[in-house]
């Protein structure tokens, strides 16, 4: 979603590589990008022998919708608006600012930005878009975007185990959408267990354990990382 000036613009758009253009233009915000590298990412492979002319006509087409001073340059175009807020750097910083809190046992101050680094990562990237399959630099960042939105998740169950009390259901939410999301990512189980275990359901738990060590049996031929096994022995205790 884009928006100016309290608007929503996005639906202005030119088409479809109008968006891919957009959307390429953003992820690399922080650098000129050359007419040649915006060809080659928006015809992968052999581009028509009318891309340059039809590049022009997009960023013309760009330049209204999204404000005439956004789009700078000629030979090289980037995306340079006086003000912007870009959710996927919203998220990055967040699920940092998150990240270091945990590490200082800080539960309270991590809760607030592992929740907003949780909320722009779920938005999606270039939604609506999808097969471009052969748009490798388009999955590549959905994959980063799938990673940072672990990360944040990660994050947001944590701090909500830190913080205990009611917040114990959430980190418990938290753990059983990690391990939907990444099955082979222990932390998510290990996240799960100490949530089911602070909640009083200790059975649950270990169940949440021999889950773990009977998919990664199956599919890895391998057993829980000594982490798992030294909690799982904790709540055996």
């Amino acid at each position: 979603m884009i928006e100016r000036d309290g608007r929503r613009v996005d639906e202005r758009l030119p088409g479809r590589q109008g968006r891919l253009l957009c959307g390429y233009l953003v992820l690399n915000q922080h650098r000129p990008v050359p007419r040649t590298e915006l060809v080659a990412a928006l015809w992968p492979g052999t581009p028509p022998g009318n891309a340059e002319s039809g590049l022009s006509a997009l960023l013309s087409k760009l330049r209204p919708v999204l404000g005439p001073d956004v789009l700078a340059g000629r030979g090289s175009v980037r995306f340079a608006p006086a003000e912007a807020s870009i959710d996927l750097d919203a998220a990055r910083a967040a699920v940092h600012h998150a990240e270091s809190a945990i590490a200082a046992n800080d539960w309270h101050r991590a809760w607030a930005p592992a929740q907003i680094a949780l909320f722009a990562a779920e938005r999606g990237l270039l939604v609506g878009e999808e097969g471009d399959e052969e748009f490798e630099w388009l999955s590549a960042e959905r994959r980063q975007l799938a990673e940072l939105r672990l990360r944040a998740l990660e994050a947001y169950g944590l701090a909500c185990l830190g913080v205990a009390g009611a917040e114990l259901g959430a980190a418990v939410r938290a753990g059983t959408r990690l391990v939907e999301l990444a099955p082979f990512r222990e932390s998510g189980y290990r996240l799960l267990m100490r949530g089911l275990a602070g909640q009083g359901n200790q059975a649950e738990a270990m169940r949440v354990y021999e889950g773990l060590r009977a998919t990664l049996r199956e599919h890895l031929g391998v057993s829980p990382s000594p982490a798992t096994q030294d909690l799982f022995a904790q709540l055996n205790r």
